[in-house]
């Protein structure tokens, strides 16, 4: 089966109805990542990603999945009973309707969070939530798909996120972070990209060039491991 992409109205997510996503999987376990990390949270993970970067780990998003109205998907995550919900895929932005799911999410009282690359427009996501946003480092095979003018659309309580595959992406990573002024933005995030750089030799960069920057791994993966759906 080919993978799914979201590039045209010819796409199987291009689907007619504006009340319907396609989901890979909608779950309760620990956040992971991010300044949330440590809360029970609840995923919706949207089927589809326009990107392929080399560290994906969610390459099960690409294809298959089920459509779902909104009402069902609410009355999903109603029914796992937590305040903290994350929409991620994949990258949830390739449906359209992710927008109006978050507003409904975000009208519901939940604490909103979106996972997204930073290669598709954030400008219209609703302000309630907090934008988790990817720039891509010449290590992930992605770089030249990120959409800087999205800078412009952040808060101080959204984030940037850098997934760091060696020493040449933290150095890249340094230089977007004093060119853009990122930390005057919202707090950035340092990531190691798993089984490609250990974690205390990039905990090692920050705390010699003492950057403004937080260090995070992937907490799920620690607990569980590599697994799909917790």
């Amino acid at each position: 089966m080919p993978d799914i992409t979201i590039t045209s109205a010819d796409s199987p997510l291009a689907d007619a109805s504006p009340a319907r996503l396609r989901i890979t999987e909608i779950f309760l376990s620990l956040q992971g990542e991010s300044r949330s990390v440590g809360w029970p949270t609840v995923f919706i993970r949207l089927t589809g990603c326009p990107l392929r970067c080399g560290y994906c780990d969610t390459a099960y998003a690409f294809q298959g999945g089920e459509w779902q109205s909104l009402d069902a998907i609410l009355a999903r995550t109603a029914e796992l009973g937590v305040q903290h919900v994350t929409v991620t895929g994949g990258e949830p932005l390739a449906q359209k309707t992710c927008l109006p799911l978050l507003t409904r999410l975000c009208d519901t009282g939940y604490e909103v969070s979106l996972e997204t690359s930073g290669a598709l427009d954030v400008a219209q996501v609703d302000p309630r939530v907090i934008k988790v946003m990817d720039l891509k480092t010449p290590g992930s095979g992605e770089v030249e798909r990120n959409r800087y003018c999205n800078l412009e659309h952040l808060n101080p309580r959204d984030q940037i996120k850098f997934v760091i595959c060696d020493r040449s992406d933290y150095d890249w990573a340094k230089q977007q972070l004093a060119t853009y002024e990122l930390a005057d933005i919202c707090e950035v995030l340092f990531s190691p990209s798993q089984g490609q750089l250990e974690a205390r030799q990039l905990a090692d960069w920050i705390v010699e060039d003492r950057l403004r920057v937080r260090f995070q791994i992937q907490l799920h993966k620690i607990l569980w491991g590599d697994v799909p759906g917790v």
